[in-house]
């Protein structure tokens, strides 16, 4: 079984700085990309960055040159560095990861989801 942690969510005054950091745990053979996700209160889930297994990112139009996304692939671990806050940042972070299953062999691949750190931009 895989489970992924998010941590590093909480209350801040806009302008400030924040670091999200999503661990991935378990069963794992490989992990492919990984996406941080934001959903705000009353709107859908949004997808604000990417990163490959290569480490190649993109970001959403909303965070870019604010946010940088980046992994520690020998931690199964991938962060997020948030500068210069908004009160429209605030959401539930979500991360997201494509993993291939297994010990020495790879047995399937799926994507799994944590269960969400809630972060909140005061102004």
């Amino acid at each position: 079984q895989v489970q992924l942690v998010e941590s590093g969510g909480g209350l801040v005054q806009a302008g400030g700085p924040l670091r999200l950091s999503c661990a991935a745990s378990g069963s794992i053979f490989s992990i492919h990309a990984m996406r941080w996700y934001r959903q705000a209160p009353g709107k859908q889930r949004e997808l604000v960055a990417v990163i490959t297994s290569g480490c190649s990112t993109n970001y959403a139009d909303s965070v870019k040159g604010r946010s940088t996304i980046s992994r520690d692939n020998a931690k199964n671990t991938m962060y997020l560095q948030k500068n210069s806050l908004k009160p429209e940042d605030t959401g539930v972070y979500y991360c997201n990861a494509r993993i291939t299953t297994g010990q020495a062999i790879p047995t399937v691949t799926h994507d799994y989801w944590g269960q969400g750190t809630q972060v909140t931009v005061s102004s």
